[in-house]
């Protein structure tokens, strides 16, 4: 299966890309070709990243969903596309359908059993 990785990025150490490549490798393992934003050269506009990220989903048959994706609104957008392709939707749990979660500032949100409350989005920058 074709499975691109989305989440947060921006404000993140190293644009998150740990994470995302920590995914990668996880994919991979599985058997699946995975389509990974994080090896995307730096330089570029966030539309330019957008742009590109949005053709990968395209090519995708799923979308695996970093913790933190409803805060960002890159990940939304790609969630939403997904979702409205019908690709699986894929998180943390593995293979687990995931709704999607819409938030603003000031919102409270539960990741990885904890309490946050959101401070600022992509909208709000």
């Amino acid at each position: 299966m074709r499975v691109f990785i989305s989440g947060p990025m921006t404000g993140y150490a190293g644009f998150n890309r740990a994470a995302f490549n920590n995914a990668e490798r996880t994919l991979k393992s599985q058997g699946h070709v995975v389509l990974n934003p994080a090896v995307l050269t730096d330089g570029l506009t966030q539309a330019q990243y957008m742009d590109i990220c949005l053709a990968m989903v395209r090519c995708a048959d799923a979308i695996f969903m970093l913790p933190g994706w409803e805060v960002s609104a890159g990940a939304r957008a790609e969630h939403a596309l997904a979702e409205k392709l019908g690709h699986r939707i894929l998180d943390q749990t593995w293979y687990e359908p995931i709704p999607a979660v819409y938030v603003n500032a000031g919102d409270v949100v539960r990741l990885d059993g904890q309490l946050y409350e959101v401070v600022e989005t992509d909208c709000d920058s």
